[in-house]
Formats: C-alpha cells, sequence, structure tokens
C-alpha cells in the first residue's frame, strides 16, 4: 500500500501533469500565430475521440500498439538499453502471425489464434535477440544494429509476402482467418475495431511491472541498467541479461503487430516505407517515464492526440499536423523537467517547503 502511494505521491504526478499542460499552451500559442482558433480545435479533437461510440472505440484501437511499443522500448531503457528497432520488432511480428494466421488455416480456432500471437511474439523477441546478442558478445552499439534491423525487418517482411502470402491482384497478403477481434463488443462501439490486444497489452504492462520489481531476474536487469560494471562485480551474468532484456523487449513489440494483422486489418500489406508504431513508442515511453503505469497513461494521452487530430482538421480547419507540435512539446517538458520544476516553484515548491519547515 505504501508502495502504492509513493506512485501516486503529487511530486510524481504535478510535473509531468503540468508538462502536458505547458505543451498544449505551445500548441495554443503556434495555432495563434498560425490564425487559428485553438479551443475551437481542442474542442473538435476531443469530440472526434468522445463523440460518438466509434469514434471512442477506434481510439482505444490507436492507444493499444502504442502501449505496447512504449512498453518495449521502456523495457529495454530500464535495461541500460536503447530499443531503436521496435518498429522492425512490430512487422517481424505481424509476418510471424500473418504466416502462421494463413498457412494453418485448418486448425482449429482456439489453437490458430493464440499460436499466432505467440509466434508473433516469439520472432519479434529473437529478432531484437540479434542486436542483443551483438550488444552483449561483440560490444556493437543497440542503437545502430537496431536502426539497421529494422530496414532488414522492412525488405524483409515484404519479400515474404510478395513470394509466399500476396492476394493476386493485390498489394497485401491473403485474409487471415484468425482473428482477435472483440466481436461481441464491436455492435455496442458502432463496429469499430476493437481487439483482444488491448487486454494483452494491458496484461504485458502487469507482467513488466511484477518482473522488473517483484522478481531476482528483473532486479539483475535493473542492476545492470544502472551499472553494469557494478553489477558484473557483484556477480552478475551482464551479456545474458542485455540479451534477455531485449528478447522480452521485441516481444512486446511483436505482440502489437499480432494486433495490428489478427485484430485491425485482418491481413499485412505491402509496405512502402516503415509503419512508424515502434517510433511512437519511443515517444511514448518517455512521456510515460519507462514506467509500466505511466506507459499505458502516456499511450492514451497520445492515441487521443493523434487520432483526435484529424477531427482538427475537418471541425476546425487547423492541419493536424500541428497536433505532433503539441506533442513534441510534452515530450520536451517532461524530458527538461528543471524548467516545469522552475515554473511551479513559486506556486508549488515553495509552498511545500514552508510545510516542511
Amino acid at each position: 500500500m505504501y508502495k502504492l502511494k509513493k506512485i501516486f505521491a503529487t511530486d510524481s504526478y504535478i510535473v509531468p501533469l503540468v508538462a502536458i499542460l505547458l505543451g498544449f499552451l505551445v500548441g495554443a500559442i503556434v495555432m495563434l500565430v498560425g490564425g487559428y482558433n485553438p479551443i475551437d480545435a481542442y474542442s473538435a479533437l476531443f469530440k472526434r475521440v468522445f463523440g460518438s461510440p466509434y469514434d471512442f472505440g477506434e481510439a482505444i484501437r490507436e492507444m493499444t500498439p502504442l502501449m505496447l511499443t512504449g512498453l518495449a522500448v521502456a523495457f529495454a531503457f530500464r535495461s541500460g538499453l536503447f530499443n531503436i528497432g521496435a518498429d522492425g520488432q512490430v512487422m517481424i511480428g505481424m509476418t510471424a502471425a500473418t504466416v502462421v494466421g494463413i498457412k494453418l488455416a485448418g486448425l482449429p480456432m482456439f489453437i490458430l489464434v493464440p499460436l499466432s500471437v505467440i509466434a508473433a511474439g516469439l520472432f519479434g523477441g529473437l529478432y531484437a535477440g540479434i542486436a542483443g546478442y551483438l550488444k552483449a558478445k561483440r560490444g556493437i552499439n543497440e542503437v545502430i544494429t537496431t536502426i539497421m534491423l529494422n530496414w532488414i525487418a522492412l525488405f524483409l517482411s515484404n519479400y515474404i509476402v510478395r513470394t509466399f502470402l500476396l492476394l493476386p491482384g493485390q498489394n497485401r497478403s491473403e485474409d487471415i482467418p484468425a482473428s482477435l477481434s472483440m466481436t461481441f463488443l464491436n455492435s455496442l462501439f458502432d463496429n469499430a475495431r476493437l481487439h483482444w490486444g488491448t487486454l494483452i497489452a494491458l496484461a504485458a504492462a502487469t507482467f513488466f511491472f511484477i518482473f522488473l520489481w517483484k522478481t531476482k531476474q528483473g532486479y539483475e536487469m535493473r542492476a545492470v541498467g544502472l551499472n553494469p560494471h557494478a553489477a558484473e562485480y557483484a556477480g552478475m551474468n551482464v551479456g545474458r541479461n542485455i540479451m534477455k532484456a531485449m528478447f522480452i523487449s521485441g516481444v512486446f513489440a511483436g505482440l502489437a503487430g499480432a494486433g495490428e494483422v489478427l485484430g485491425v486489418f485482418h491481413y499485412q500489406s505491402v509496405f512502402a516505407a516503415s509503419p512508424g508504431y515502434g517510433f511512437d513508442g519511443i515517444a511514448v515511453a518517455l512521456l510515460g517515464l519507462t514506467h509500466p503505469l505511466g506507459v499505458i497513461l502516456a499511450a492514451i494521452l497520445y492515441g487521443t492526440l493523434t487520432y483526435g487530430s484529424a477531427g482538427m482538421s475537418f471541425g476546425a480547419d487547423v492541419p493536424p499536423e500541428l497536433i505532433r507540435i503539441v506533442i513534441g512539446s510534452i515530450i520536451f517538458f517532461i524530458a527538461a523537467q528543471g524548467i516545469v520544476r522552475w515554473v511551479l516553484k513559486p506556486f508549488y515548491f515553495k509552498r511545500k517547503k514552508e510545510k516542511v519547515l
């Protein structure tokens, strides 16, 4: 109970909350300079998300891959690694789920669906493990290898779809019989594309917290992340923990890919460029301060802003790209907490000091 109170302590949420407000303020200033009405823009944004059951369901769908890719980046970061390759791991997870879902379509659904999801997570983890192995055994920086692996994943996924899974006359795979769709909820949300991946993401966040803070292996990973030399001196196997951390990180990203092809599109496209899920995950991890609860909340915020940005365009004639300025400003203020604390100093920290005295 004490630890739960500590997580929600005033100082733990007041700074990120003010950072978010400052981000919205910066966005409003930019809109005013551009001749737009920020009140109309933000009203249209939130109306787009909460205005109808369909839009609300689609906003939840938008948040789901952000949760998993954010968890992937945050888990690696907690272990002292910077996983830039979540995007490639998502694509490998998509491809694995698509191959299993199509090629083993004769299996019963209660076997085919879990098998497709497991394949996505496993292959996403193994793909991330390549960078972990190179880091642990050869000392190669994971930022370089994961960026390169993103491109390999893009072209490898496209090759597999074009060669083995292509629907004749289309630039995508055949339809995947396996489905993660929540059919019993879709009717309540006007056929919004809700799927079980959202619950998988919440389960992944729970695993993240329990594994890193409640197990010996998680303690070792955090120790390696904080100081690998001290961890090695204490008898911990640094290389093994690096590979394990990258594998688990890749599993999270691979599951995001499974949710997209099995729960949203039900096929895999031939991508002209990187889909960008992993790069958005970096922003979500930073917004969430690399804590699983923070990542979930950050994904909700990021997904709301991203999905609602279309409403700004249609409802207030504001370019939806302006929402990137808001998101970028929030990330800036989260990273530069000294600025936020300086803004709060006359109102909060001074009063807090007087209370202590």
